[in-house]
């Protein structure tokens, strides 16, 4: 069984970018994640280090704590996260607007770096892995409204049964088509859809590969 990281390289692997998975440490701490198949380092230059797929899972395994707290909510946790709709006063001022923008072009650099022949207009790994999150923050990066707790319009991102496949849903059918417009420019495959017991339109949104 793998040894878990210890504290100086869980400490690296937890400040790594919430997006893009960009390390920051010592030349010994990085080559160590390295060897160790949680992190690689990208052969063009500057050479950064990423998290690799096991490194995410290491950072969003909770590590055991002394006593049992709450979490803290999605807005106090200091970790960007996209609205995927139902959220509780979604904050959409000028400050989430900047977070967004910057979250999206660190997506955009991530897949510069990580696809392999780096192009920008298809999903990478990290979004195959991460889908709701990543459909969600191609949508408001687009300036596309979630829906709020407490009901109205907006749109809402969930997982699905189906592998690598998430389900977008809004009340508008003109808004709906757009969100499937904006993920199709994002470099997903999309298509309508119709719920058989309620009617309701719905867009399958997967990530494309080529």
């Amino acid at each position: 069984m793998t040894r878990p990281p210890t504290a100086a390289q869980r400490r690296v692997i937890d400040a790594a970018d919430p997006v893009t998975g960009r390390l920051r440490g010592t030349e010994a701490q990085l080559a160590a994640l390295v060897k160790r198949g949680l992190a690689f380092r990208h052969p063009r230059p500057p050479h950064d280090h990423f998290l690799t797929p096991a490194g995410h899972r290491i950072r969003e395994t909770p590590e055991p704590a002394a006593t049992v707290a709450e979490p803290p909510a999605a807005s106090d946790s200091g970790v960007f996260a996209a609205r995927i709709g139902g959220e509780e006063a979604p904050d959409s001022g000028p400050s989430r607007i900047r977070e967004v923008h910057s979250a999206w072009q660190g997506l955009l650099e991530l897949r510069r770096m990580t696809n392999p022949d780096g192009a920008v207009d298809r999903p990478c790994a990290w979004e195959r892995t991460h889908l709701v999150q990543a459909a969600a923050l191609a949508l408001e990066a687009a300036g596309h409204r979630p829906k709020a707790a407490d009901g109205g319009g907006g749109y809402r991102v969930r997982a699905t049964p189906q592998p690598e496949a998430v389900a977008v849903r809004e009340p508008d059918p003109e808004a709906l088509r757009g969100c499937a417009a904006t993920l199709e420019k994002a470099g997903w495959q999309v298509g309508e859809h119709t719920e058989p017991r309620t009617g309701a339109r719905y867009v399958l949104a997967s990530p494309r590969r080529v």
